[in-house]
C-alpha cells in the first residue's frame, strides 16, 4: 500500500492529546485552511479579459468602418452580433467564480477540536496543523490528517478517487512520536465523506496543502485559449481585409488616374470596401455556434460554453471516468448464493437482519432495498463492523421464540465463525474469488440461534450455521455499451479511468465492449503516465488511477494528436475536464464543482448522448463549412465585378443601394439556408487533426473555378449588356440579375433543396430579382432597366451551370470532411 510523508515538524501534539491555544498561534504561521484563494471579479476584470479578445476589436472597428461608409444597418448588424460574445464573455467569468465556490462546497465550514483540554466547534478555515478534530457519521472531513482514535471507520473517498464502495480506515498505533510517513488506510482527507463510526484525526495538511486542495490548484490554472477554428476564421479574415483595402487603395488610384476625380474615386473605393468587407464570417460563425446550442440542449446536453460545440465535432478520443459515468455509481445486490436448504430470500433476510437500516453505509442501504420490510423482531444487541472483527453481528428476538445472532461481513471472517467441513469451505472461498474477480464486492452471512440465558453482551464467537453469499455490484449504465460501439467503429478512442481495483475495471471493461484483449494499464503512485502509455501500446483500461495521473494522461494523449473529451461526475475529474478539449460532466450525479468547470453537461448522464453531441457537432462544422462555402463563392464574382469595371474605366458595376439589396440576401442565406441539414447515415470516421482546417486544397480549387466561372459571368454579361450605346442601367440590371442567380444556384447546389428554409430562401433571391428589375417603377428606383426575353434565358443559364457545378462541391466537401 503507498505511502504518504507526515509533515511531523508541523504537528506538535501527538497521540489524543489537544492544542493549547499557545500553540495555535504558533501553528498560524502555516496559514488558514481556505481551499483557493477567491476568484478575481468586477466589471473591471471582466472589461479586462474581454478587452483581449480578437473578433471582439475586429466586430467593433468593422462597425465603425460601416457607420463612417453611412451603412447604418450593416454597422447596427455588426454591434448586436457583439451582444452574445460580450455575455459569453461575461458569463465565463461569473462561471469561473462560482467554479471555486462549488469545488469548496464539499469541505466542512466548521470543525470540532480539542483546544486547552475542551471540545469546541470553529470556523473550519481556523483549522491549523496539530489540531485533534472529531467527524461523526455523515460529516465531511475538514482538512487531510492522520486517524488516532475510531472504531469501524469507513469512508466514501469517490469525489477524490472515483471509487464508489466504502474504504476503511485504520488507526495508527499509539506510538510517539509520529511516524515518518503512513500507507493511505490511516490517512482521512478533506472533501471526503465518513459513513460509520466516530473519527479523531490529528490534522496534517491545511488548505491548498491538501490533496482536495491539490485538485482546486489544477482546476483554476491556465485559460481558456481560443479554439482553432477561431483562429481559423481570424486568419481567413485578416487575409480577406487585407486584400479588401489594397483593392480599395489601388481602385482609387486608378480612378483618380483616369481623371474621374475625387468624389468617383471615393465613391468606387467605398462601394467596393462595402463589398469586399468579410463581417458576415464571424457573424455567421457565432449564429452557427447559437443555434448548435440550442440543438444539442434539445438532445439533453446542456453547452455552458458555446464553442465547446465545435469542438465536440472534432473529438477523436474519449476519457471516461468509470463511476457514475458509464457505472450508475451506486451498489445493488446483484447474485445471491444461499447455501444448501435454504433459498435466496433466506440469505438476503439473514445479511438484511444484520444491517443496519439508519446506517450511512451503502451496502447496508442496498441489503434494506432489496429485502423491504423484515418480519417483526426486537433488536437486543449489535456489534458493528470493525477492520479487526471484519464482520457486523446482531441480536434479535425474533416473535416468538430465543435470541437469534445475525452476522455478515468478510467471507473468510464469517466462514471460520461457521461449522463445516474443510472441503465445503473451500468451496465456498473458491466461489469467492470468482466473484472477486469479476469485480464484484462480496459478504458472506450466517445466523446461530441462541441458547437460553447466554449472554446477549458479547458477541458470538463460533457456531454458526452458514446461509451463504451475496454479490454486489456498480451496474453498466443503459446504453453505454451501444455507445461505445459506436464511437469504436467510427475509429474514436474510448478511454476508461478509475481508480478501482484492475479485477473491477477489467470486468466492466469486457461488459461493455471496450478493448478486445482485455489489457488493464495498472498505475503505482508516481508512475510516468507517458512512459507506461508507451510500453503498453493501445490502452482502453486504466485502474488505480490518481487524479494527477488522470490529468497526466489526457496530456499524453493530447500530445499524441488526439482530441480529447473527458467525462466524469466527481471532484477528481475536475483538472482532466479543465485541461480536456471538451470536458463533459454529469448533470444528474455530478458535483457542483465538476458541472461548472465543464463546457458540456449531460442532462441525463446518458453516455449515449455523448455520441449524439459529437455527431451534432460535426453536422455543426461540416454546415459551417457549406456557409462559409457560399460567401466566399459569392463574394468573389461581388468584389471582382465591384473592382474590375471601374478599373477599366467604365461607369461603375454596383451602386450603393445595390449593395445592400445583395446584403440582404447574401445574409439570410448564409445564416439560414444552411442551419438544419439533415446528418445522413451513421458516425463518420474520425480525421486525427488538431488543427481545423475549413478546406482542402482541392476544394479550394475548385472554388477557385466556380467563383471565377460567377465573376467572368457577372463581368461579361454586364460588358454584353452595356453594348455600343451604353446602356448602362441595362448593364448594372443584367450584371445583378446574373450574380442574384448565381446566388440561388450556388445555395441549391450546396444545400441540394432538402430543407424548406433552402427552398424559400432560393424562391425569394429569384423572385426579387424579377420584382426589382422587371417592374418598371422599382427598377427606375434602383437605377435599372428591365430586361430582355435573351437576358432571361442567360439568367438561367448561369443559375443551371452554377448551380450543377457546385452540387458536385457539395459532394465532395461532405465526402472529404475534415
Amino acid at each position: 500500500m503507498s505511502q504518504r510523508l507526515v509533515p511531523l515538524e508541523r504537528l506538535p501534539a501527538t497521540g489524543t492529546a489537544g492544542l493549547r491555544a499557545a500553540q495555535v498561534e504558533e501553528q498560524r504561521a502555516y496559514g488558514f485552511n481556505d481551499i483557493v484563494a477567491p476568484a478575481a471579479s468586477g466589471w473591471r476584470v471582466v472589461a479586462r479579459d474581454t478587452a483581449r479578445d480578437p473578433m471582439l476589436w475586429f466586430l467593433a472597428l468593422t462597425a465603425g468602418l460601416f457607420g463612417l461608409l453611412g451603412q447604418v444597418a450593416e454597422a447596427l448588424t455588426l454591434l448586436v452580433a457583439m451582444a452574445p460574445l460580450l455575455g459569453m464573455d461575461a458569463y465565463l467569468h461569473r462561471r469561473t467564480t462560482a467554479s471555486s465556490a462549488g469545488l469548496a462546497s464539499r469541505l466542512a465550514s466548521s470543525a470540532r477540536v480539542l483546544r486547552d483540554g475542551a471540545w469546541r466547534d470553529i470556523p473550519s478555515r481556523e483549522l491549523v496543523p496539530g489540531d485533534l478534530a472529531e467527524v461523526t457519521p455523515g460529516g465531511y472531513f475538514p482538512a487531510d490528517g492522520l486517524l488516532v482514535s475510531g472504531h469501524g471507520i469507513q469512508v466514501d473517498e469517490s469525489t477524490l478517487t472515483g471509487e464508489s464502495l466504502p474504504v476503511a480506515k485504520r488507526c495508527l498505533e499509539s506510538t510517539v512520536p509520529l511516524p515518518a510517513s503512513a500507507s493511505e488506510e490511516h490517512w482521512c482527507m478533506a472533501g471526503t465523506l465518513l459513513l460509520t463510526g466516530t473519527a479523531r484525526v490529528r490534522i496534517a495538511c491545511i488548505g491548498g496543502e491538501t490533496r482536495y486542495g491539490e485538485i482546486v490548484r489544477s482546476a483554476t490554472e491556465g485559460s481558456h485559449a481560443a479554439t482553432p477554428l477561431q483562429k481559423a476564421i481570424g486568419e481567413l479574415v485578416v487575409v480577406l481585409l487585407g486584400v479588401a483595402v489594397a483593392m480599395c487603395i489601388v481602385l482609387a488610384a486608378v480612378r483618380l488616374w483616369h481623371g474621374h476625380g475625387w468624389i468617383d474615386a471615393l465613391l468606387s473605393a467605398l462601394t467596393l470596401a462595402v463589398a469586399a468587407l468579410p463581417e458576415e464570417f464571424p457573424v455567421v460563425y457565432t449564429f452557427f455556434l447559437g443555434a448548435g446550442v440550442f440543438r444539442l440542449a434539445r438532445k439533453k446536453a446542456l453547452v455552458r460554453r458555446a464553442v465547446a460545440v465545435e469542438n465536440i465535432g472534432r473529438i477523436t478520443c474519449i476519457v471516461s471516468d468509470k463511476t457514475g459515468t458509464i457505472t450508475a455509481g451506486s451498489l445493488v445486490l446483484a447474485h445471491r448464493s444461499p447455501a444448501e436448504g435454504l433459498d435466496e430470500a433466506s440469505v438476503l433476510q439473514v445479511a438484511t437482519f444484520a444491517a443496519r437500516p439508519d446506517s450511512g453505509d451503502p451496502l447496508d442501504q442496498a441489503l434494506h432495498a432489496a429485502a423491504g420490510p423484515l418480519p417483526q423482531a426486537t433488536r437486543l444487541s449489535d456489534f458493528p463492523f470493525t477492520e479487526a472483527r471484519r464482520r457486523e453481528t446482531v441480536i434479535w428476538r425474533l416473535a416468538p421464540g430465543e435470541p437469534t445472532a445475525f452476522t455478515k461481513g468478510a467471507p473468510e471472517t464469517v466462514l471460520a465463525t461457521c461449522e463445516m467441513a474443510e472441503p465445503e469451505r473451500a468451496d465456498w472461498l473458491a466461489r469467492v474469488e470468482v466473484y472477486a474477480r469479476s469485480g464484484h464486492k462480496v459478504i458472506a452471512c450466517a445466523r446461530r440461534d441462541m441458547p437460553a440465558g447466554a449472554a446477549l453482551d458479547a458477541e458470538p464467537g463460533g457456531g454458526f450455521r452458514f446461509a451463504g453469499l451475496l454479490a454486489f455490484e456498480d451496474p453498466v449504465r443503459d446504453g453505454v455499451r451501444e455507445a461505445i460501439a459506436d464511437c469504436m467503429a467510427a475509429g474514436m478512442r474510448v478511454v476508461m479511468v478509475t481508480g478501482d481495483h484492475p479485477a473491477t475495471a477489467a470486468s466492466i471493461a469486457h461488459e461493455i465492449g471496450l478493448g478486445g484483449d482485455g489489457k488493464v494499464v495498472v498505475l503505482a503512485p508516481g508512475d510516468d503516465v507517458r512512459a507506461v502509455l508507451g510500453a503498453a501500446g493501445e490502452v482502453h483500461v486504466v485502474a488505480r488511477a490518481t487524479p494527477a495521473q488522470k490529468l497526466a494522461l489526457v496530456q499524453a494523449l493530447q500530445s499524441e494528436g488526439e482530441l480529447v473529451a473527458v467525462t466524469g461526475d466527481g471532484v477528481n475529474d475536475v483538472p482532466a475536464l479543465r485541461l480536456a478539449d471538451v470536458g463533459v460532466a454529469m448533470g444528474e450525479r455530478g458535483t457542483r464543482s465538476a458541472r461548472e468547470v465543464a463546457p458540456v453537461v449531460l442532462l441525463d448522464d446518458n453516455f449515449r448522448t455523448i455520441v449524439d453531441a459529437v455527431a451534432e457537432g460535426r453536422q455543426l462544422f461540416q454546415n459551417l463549412r457549406l456557409a462559409f462555402a457560399y460567401l466566399l463563392l459569392v463574394h468573389l464574382p461581388l468584389v471582382i465585378g465591384a473592382a474590375a469595371i471601374p478599373l477599366m474605366g467604365l461607369p461603375l458595376l454596383f451602386l450603393p443601394i445595390h449593395i445592400v439589396w445583395l446584403e440582404l440576401v447574401i445574409h439570410p442565406t448564409a445564416m439560414l439556408a444552411f442551419q438544419d441539414l439533415p446528418a445522413g447515415g451513421p458516425l463518420a470516421p474520425v480525421r486525427r487533426r488538431r488543427r481545423a482546417r475549413f478546406f482542402s486544397t482541392e476544394a479550394w480549387l475548385g472554388m477557385g473555378l466556380i467563383g471565377g466561372l460567377a465573376s467572368v459571368a457577372v463581368v461579361w454579361s454586364y460588358l454584353h449588356a452595356l453594348g455600343a450605346d451604353q446602356d448602362v442601367e441595362h448593364a448594372r440590371a443584367m450584371a445583378l440579375a446574373v450574380l442574384l442567380a448565381a446566388s440561388a444556384g450556388i445555395t441549391a447546389g450546396l444545400t441540394k433543396l432538402r430543407q424548406a428554409t433552402a427552398r424559400w430562401l432560393v424562391v425569394a433571391t429569384l423572385a426579387s430579382v424579377g420584382l426589382l428589375v422587371q417592374l418598371p417603377v422599382m427598377s427606375r428606383l434602383l437605377s435599372l432597366r428591365p430586361l430582355h426575353g435573351s437576358d432571361w434565358a442567360l439568367v438561367a443559364v448561369a443559375f443551371a451551370v452554377l448551380g450543377v457545378m457546385t452540387l458536385a462541391l457539395a459532394s465532395r466537401l461532405r465526402r472529404h470532411a475534415d
